[in-house]
């Protein structure tokens, strides 16, 4: 991705996170093929989920809040050899004018409540779901805007403890 606009600060997202975007597609020779802006709502996503095509799931979490940006996508991060017939002809690179409008974490908690919300900054290794008796080590970042408040680093052993 090229930023346009690339002096804003915050955070990028992760992961998982839910992105809201505006945003206009166009082939290579200019026709708009879609636009969230024609429909005057913004688009929103999970980020890194498959929802939208490779080239927006890889380029998207690399834009700040408030950054425009043009991803230019070639067909094996677009709709590759078929196309999205009838206004995106096969073997297609694309271009989408990308504005971020805002993206937060993930919600982990049984309400859907927003209480804790989690965004993946580094992916883990090892067991996605390790059992009793295995060592585990847990790292955090508490942030409030572009603020650190805590970081901090745990090891224990599952099973262990009250």
């Amino acid at each position: 991705s090229s930023g346009i606009n690339a002096e804003y600060g915050g955070d990028t997202p992760s992961s998982g996170n839910e992105v809201s975007v505006h945003y206009t597609g166009r082939l290579l020779d200019g026709t708009v093929f879609d636009s969230s802006k024609d429909r005057d709502q913004l688009f929103k996503f999970k980020v890194g989920t498959g929802q939208v095509i490779k080239g927006w799931d890889e380029g998207i979490v690399t834009m700040k809040r408030g950054e425009v940006a043009i991803l230019t996508c070639k067909p094996e991060y677009a709709y590759g050899a078929s196309g999205s017939p009838p206004k995106i002809p096969p073997n297609s690179t694309l271009e989408f004018e990308v504005e971020m409008h805002d993206f937060y974490g993930e919600d982990c908690t049984e309400k859907s409540d927003g209480g804790v919300l989690k965004s993946t900054t580094v992916e883990g290794t090892g067991y996605s779901n390790p059992r009793e008796g295995a060592n585990v080590t847990a790292s955090w970042t508490m942030r409030h805007m572009d603020r650190e408040l805590e970081k901090r680093s745990v090891q224990f052993i599952l099973g262990e403890g009250e």
